[in-house]
């Protein structure tokens, strides 16, 4: 499962393609990673690793699916599995934020949420920009956590706001 856009990494800067490259590492080397969504501090998916899975999975349109047993799939929204994972990095990120404001507890650096068929994790990278994975229920929750820790100590100085902007365009077909 290697990172892409709509159109790939064509004609992006050389920050993008290393975020990229960086999202790929993470996807590819780390066991129990199922996904992995990049997302602003307003919400909207800057990068994952699955962006075109509506369109490319089977079934996704809600048409009768083998992998099912013929059973018609989960309907999903526009972008497949990354705009839902982005959705809920958004939403978890909300909650923990409030709830440490109200505890007056600090910033929030990670959230994890351990799940009978999986888990969801999510860390601060940026000025609010948040870094999801979602994993496979039998993960190593702390290989995780770290090699997360790593992407968000690498991609932290880089996620600018020009940089946001480039690969937001990206997500949205607009190069």
């Amino acid at each position: 499962m290697s990172p892409t856009t709509g159109t790939g990494t064509q004609g992006l800067s050389s920050e993008a393609r290393n975020l990229h490259w960086l999202l790929g590492n993470l996807v590819e080397e780390v066991p129990g990673v199922r996904s992995v969504a990049v997302v602003s501090s307003d919400g909207l998916l800057l990068l994952s690793s699955d962006p075109d899975a509506a369109r490319t999975a089977p079934g996704a349109d809600g048409a009768a699916d083998a992998r099912t047993g013929g059973a018609p799939a989960r309907p999903r929204g526009p972008r497949g599995s990354s705009a839902d994972l982005a959705t809920i990095v958004s939403g978890i990120a909300s909650l923990t934020i409030g709830a440490a404001r109200l505890l007056d507890a600090g910033a929030v650096k990670q959230t994890m949420v351990a799940m009978e068929e999986g888990s969801v994790f999510v860390m601060s990278i940026s000025d609010g920009s948040l870094l999801g994975v979602h994993a496979a229920p039998d993960c190593d929750m702390s290989v995780i956590a770290y090699h997360m820790a790593l992407f968000v100590g690498r991609a932290g100085h880089v996620l600018t706001p020009e940089l946001r902007s480039e690969l937001r365009q990206s997500m949205e077909g607009g190069r």
